[in-house]
């Protein structure tokens, strides 16, 4: 059985990016990381990929900071596809995806989000959380659809929120739930042990 093949996107500093990596490093997961993108030409996680001499792809410039414009994505898709990418991972990827990649990648695309969803989700999750005053949040792999946050749950990890907790402090310890969580079930993906998304983009 040849390896998973996966697709990472990344617009930040790549913690959940080397989770992935080194957990295939240490043969946990069947999986090769083929490509390692980015909405953000200086993002860390380019630079982290290329020290691991991983192909990287950084999209061009756009006009929106929330989105992509479709052409834009359109050439994400290209390079993920002309890569081979059978899983696209968004690890920490702070665009909303779009139609170029939803139909593509239709029931191959991934999400790690910081809350228990359907709980907080979009942008700062932690911060929602804590201002909520709830007694636990934590983090979820779910499959992507065009909803923001509003695939199928995966599977999730729970976090305690402690007394005297700071955005900073919490956020720390989701973190470090998301990068156990993102390789197993990335592991469980390539073993057949999760069945695999059914999402469809109309």
């Amino acid at each position: 059985m040849r390896p998973l093949r996966l697709g990472v996107l990344g617009s930040g500093k790549g913690g959940n990016f080397l989770a992935v990596a080194e957990a295939i490093r240490r043969q946990e997961i069947p999986a090769e990381i083929v490509l390692v993108a980015s909405d953000r030409s200086d993002a860390p996680i380019l630079g982290l990929a290329r020290e691991k001499k991983l192909a990287v792809f950084a999209c061009r410039a756009g006009a929106f900071r929330t989105k992509l414009e479709p052409e834009i994505e359109a050439e994400l898709a290209d390079r993920l596809e002309a890569a081979g990418v059978d899983l696209v991972v968004l690890a920490g990827y702070l665009r909303v995806v779009k139609d170029p990649l939803l139909r593509r990648f239709s029931g191959r695309m991934i999400n790690v989000h910081p809350s228990l969803l359907p709980s907080f989700p979009g942008l700062r999750a932690w911060e929602q959380a804590l201002k909520a005053r709830v007694e636990q949040t934590g983090c979820t792999v779910h499959w992507v659809n065009e909803q923001v946050d509003g695939g199928e749950v995966i599977r999730q990890t729970k976090v305690p929120i402690r007394m005297g907790d700071t955005p900073e402090s919490l956020h720390a310890r989701i973190q470090e739930a998301e990068h156990r969580l993102l390789p197993e079930v990335i592991r469980d993906l390539a073993l057949g042990r999760i069945p695999w998304g059914s999402a469809t983009f109309s």
